[in-house]
C-alpha cells in the first residue's frame, strides 16, 4: 500500500469528530424533547386546576358504565350489527368467575337511550315475564335509577322475538312503566336490545343475569353510575388549552368524557416540512429520534384509551411519550396528566402537540454538521495527500540517487538530495550519502588495484627472475633441479598475472580515452567470426544477421576487443563439438549482438555479477595453465557503458547453453563551431 493511501486512511480518524457532533446533536435534541415535555406536562396540571377551580361539569365517583355517542340510531332487533364497532367496549358484568358471561353496551343520541345485552348461556330454559315460573327461568333483571327513585324490571321471554319487561317500585314519572325490546337466541346464548326516552334515561343502572341451570350464581344487580361525552366539560376545556394542542378528558375507568382542540403544526412549519421532504424526516427518524415509542392510540377518536401512559396517570404519576406525525415531518408529543379533585385522582387529561420544528432545527444542525464534516475531511484530505505527495516526492528522489549510484557501481553519479534537510528524511539522505562515498571510495580503490599490484610487483618479480637465473648457473645437485623449475613456473605464471592486470589497467585507460567514428557494424562482426571459425575449430561457428550494412558511430576497435573476450569466454565453455553463434540486431537507436554458446549454464547468483572486476565462475579444470582473473567480462561491461549501453548475461531458454548480449547505442558526436 503506498503511503498516500496509508495517510488517508488515517485521516479516517477524522471520522470521529462527526460522530462526536451527531453525539451531540442527539443529546441537544434530547434535552429539547425534555423541555418540550416538562413545558407540557405543566400546561396539563395548569388545566387541571383550571377545571377544578371552575367546579366543571365531572364524571361520577367509582366505576361508571359508558354511554356511547351514536351517530345512527340502531335498529331494535336484538342483532349486533349496529353496534359492531363498539363491541371491543363492551361492559362484563358477570360473576367473578365467568366475567364473560354478561356483557353490556349503552347508548345514546338526541332522542332514545339504548341498551344491549348479551348473555352466554348455552343452555335453555325460557319464560315469559308474566308467567309465575319466569323468576326460575332464564332471565335478566336490570334496574334503573333517576332522580332518587328506582325501579326493577323482569326481562325474559319464551321464544325469541318482542318482549315486554315486567317492572316492579314506583312509579314516579322518571322512568318507564313497561320496557319494549327484542330479544334473539343463538347456540351460545341469547341478547336483549331496548330503548327508552332520552328524557328517561337513568342516573345509575344495574344489570345481573340468572342462569336457570345455575341457580347458585344468581346474584343482585350492582348499581353503576353512568358516564356520558359532556359537551360542556369540552367547551370548558377549550376554553383554557393551549393552542394547537389536542386536549381529552378521560375518566377514572379511561373513558373519554371530553375533548377538544386538535395537533395541528403551525402553517410556517408545515410549508417548511413540506419542501424538508420524506429525505429530512427519514434521516431524523433513523439518526437522532429512531425509539418515538408512543401508542398512536392517543390520537384516535376511541370511547377508551386501555394504554399504559394512561394507567400511569391514573396511579398520579404523569406521563409522556413521542410518535410519529400524520406529516412527514412532525412528531407528536403526548402527555398524560392525573385529574385530582380533593386528594382523590377523577381522571386524566391528555395533551398533545405536533411540531415540525424541532425535526427541522436538528435537521438544519445535521446539514450544518455534515456540511462541516464533508469541508474538514476534504481540507484534511487534500492537505494529507499533498503532504504524502511531497513526501513520496522525496522518497523518490531519494531512491533514483541511489539506484543511479547502485548502477554505476559505486561511482559516483551526483550528489543525494535532501541531504540538507533536518527531518528524518534527511538524516536518512546523509547517511545514504555517506554509505555511497564510502562504497565509491572503497570501488575506486579496488578498480586501480590491479595497476597498483602490477607496478608494485613488477620490481621484485624482476629480481626474482634474475636470482633464479643466477642460481641456475650455479651447480645444483640433481635433486634441487625440480624445486628450481617449479619456482620458475611460479614466477612465470605470477608475470602472466602481473601483465594481465597491467592489460586491463591499459585498457581501462584506452577506452576512457578512445575516439569515436562512423563505421559499419555489420562489416565488423563478419569479420571478427570469421576470424573466430579459425581459432574455434572444430566448434562449429556461425554468424547471423550481419548480411544487411549497420552504420554505426562510435570505437570500432573497442567493440572488436570486447567480441573478442566473449569469444574467448564462449570458446573456454564450448565443448569441441559444440556451437557458438554470433547474432547481429539493429534496434531503433542502436544495436545488439548477442554471443551464444554451448555449454554448462550460468548459475542464478551469479547472472548479475559476472560483469564485475575479479569475478570468475570457472573451475581449477577449466583455469588451465594460464590463471584467469576475471577481467576479460568487465572490459566488456566498460567498452558498453562507453556506448552508452549495457552488458547482460543469461541462460538461454532450451536450457543447453548461455547467451551474453551487449548492447549498445553508440558514442555521442563531437559538435563543430559554434
Amino acid at each position: 500500500m503506498s503511503l498516500r493511501r496509508k495517510l488517508l486512511l488515517v485521516a479516517l480518524s477524522i471520522l470521529a469528530l462527526p460522530w462526536a457532533g451527531w453525539q451531540f446533536v442527539r443529546q441537544m435534541e434530547a434535552l429539547l424533547r425534555q423541555g418540550q415535555e416538562q413545558a407540557l406536562i405543566a400546561s396539563g396540571k395548569a388545566l387541571a386546576r383550571s377545571l377544578a377551580a371552575i367546579r366543571a361539569e365531572l364524571p361520577p365517583l367509582g366505576p361508571a358504565l359508558y354511554v356511547h355517542p351514536m351517530t345512527t340510531p340502531p335498529q331494535i332487533d336484538g342483532y349486533t350489527s349496529d353496534w359492531s364497532t363498539l363491541l371491543p367496549y363492551a361492559h362484563n358484568l358477570g360473576p367473578p368467575n365467568d366475567a364473560q358471561k354478561l356483557k353490556l353496551l349503552l347508548g345514546a343520541d338526541e332522542g332514545w337511550f339504548y341498551i344491549l345485552a348479551e348473555v352466554r348461556d348455552s343452555t335453555r330454559q325460557r319464560a315469559d315475564a308474566r308467567d309465575p315460573q319466569a323468576e326460575r327461568a332464564d332471565h335478566l333483571s336490570l334496574t334503573l335509577t333517576r332522580g332518587g327513585f328506582s325501579r326493577r324490571y323482569l326481562i325474559a321471554s319464551a321464544a325469541p322475538g318482542p318482549f315486554e319487561a315486567l317492572a316492579s317500585g314506583i312509579d314516579s314519572g322518571q322512568l318507564p312503566a313497561t320496557l319494549i325490546g327484542e330479544w334473539q337466541e343463538d347456540s351460545s346464548g341469547y341478547r336483549i336490545e331496548l330503548r327508552l326516552p332520552r328524557s328517561q334515561m337513568p342516573e345509575q343502572l344495574g344489570l345481573s343475569a340468572f342462569d336457570a341451570a345455575v341457580p347458585s350464581h344468581a346474584g343482585e344487580a350492582e348499581l353503576r353510575s353512568l358516564a356520558a361525552y359532556s359537551t360542556s366539560l369540552a367547551h370548558s376545556l377549550g376554553q383554557f388549552a393551549p393552542e394547537q394542542t389536542a386536549v381529552k378528558f378521560l375518566s377514572a375507568d379511561a373513558w373519554l368524557i371530553a375533548a377538544t382542540g386538535d395537533t395541528s403544526s403551525d402553517d410556517n412549519e408545515a410549508a417548511r416540512s413540506d419542501r424538508e421532504g420524506v429525505l429530512s424526516s427519514l434521516v431524523y427518524r433513523l439518526l437522532i429520534a429512531p425509539a418515538l415509542t408512543g401508542s398512536p392510540k392517543l390520537g384516535d377518536a376511541v370511547p377508551r384509551y386501555d394504554l399504559a401512559e394512561v394507567w400511569q396517570a391514573l396511579s398520579g404519576v404523569p406521563a409522556a411519550s413521542w410518535r410519529a406525525g400524520e406529516r412527514s415531518g412532525d412528531v407528536v408529543l403526548s402527555t398524560v396528566v392525573p385529574f385530582s379533585l380533593d386528594g382523590e385522582v377523577r381522571g386524566a387529561l391528555v395533551l398533545e402537540q405536533a411540531s415540525g420544528a424541532l425535526p427541522m432545527l436538528t435537521n438544519d444542525a445535521l446539514k450544518r454538521l455534515a456540511f462541516i464534516t464533508v469541508l474538514a475531511l476534504l481540507i484534511a484530505g487534500g492537505v494529507l495527500f499533498a503532504f504524502a505527495s511531497w513526501l513520496s516526492l522525496r522518497i523518490r528522489r531519494l531512491r533514483d540517487a541511489a539506484e543511479r549510484a547502485l548502477a554505476s557501481e559505486g561511482r559516483m553519479a551526483g550528489a543525494i538530495p535532501s541531504t540538507n534537510e533536518s527531518d528524518e528524511l534527511g538524516d536518512l539522505a546523509r547517511s545514504f550519502q555517506r554509505l555511497i562515498e564510502a562504497v565509491g571510495a572503497y570501488t575506486d580503490y579496488l578498480r586501480t588495484l590491479a595497476s597498483k599490484l602490477s607496478h608494485e610487483l613488477h620490481t621484485p618479480l624482476a629480481i626474482v627472475k634474475s636470482s633464479l637465473d643466477n642460481l641456475e648457473q650455479q651447480g645444483l645437485p640433481p635433486n634441487a633441479r625440480p624445486y628450481l623449475q617449479r619456482a620458475r613456473d611460479g614466477a612465470d605464471r605470477l608475470s602472466a598475472i602481473v601483465r594481465a592486470m597491467s592489460e586491463a589497467s591499459r585498457m581501462e585507460r584506452a577506452i576512457a580515452s578512445a575516439d569515436a567514428e562512423d563505421f559499419d557494424l555489420a562489416e565488423l562482426v563478419r569479420g571478427c567470426s570469421d576470424s573466430y571459425r579459425v581459432l574455434a575449430a572444430p566448434r562449429n561457428v556461425t554468424c547471423l544477421g550481419a548480411d544487411e550494412s549497420v552504420p554505426f558511430h562510435g570505437a570500432a576497435e573497442l567493440i572488436a576487443q570486447a567480441l573478442d573476450k566473449l569469444f574467448d569466454n564462449a570458446r573456454s565453455f564450448t565443448p569441441e563439438d559444440g556451437w557458438i553463434r554470433l547474432t547481429l540486431t539493429r534496434l531503433e537507436h542502436g544495436a545488439e549482438i548477442a554471443v551464444a554458446n554451448q555449454g554448462p549454464l550460468l548459475p542464478a547468483v551469479m547472472q548479475e555479477r559476472l560483469f564485475e572486476s575479479l569475478v570468475s565462475v570457472r573451475d581449477k579444470e577449466r583455469r588451465g595453465e594460464v590463471p584467469h582473473l576475471g577481467l576479460g567480462l568487465s572490459v566488456v561491461r566498460m567498452v558498453a557503458e562507453k556506448h552508452a549501453g549495457s552488458a547482460v548475461a543469461s541462460n538461454l531458454p532450451g536450457g543447453d547453453g548461455v547467451e551474453f548480449v551487449l548492447r549498445l547505442m553508440g558514442m555521442p558526436r563531437e559538435r563543430i563551431g559554434g
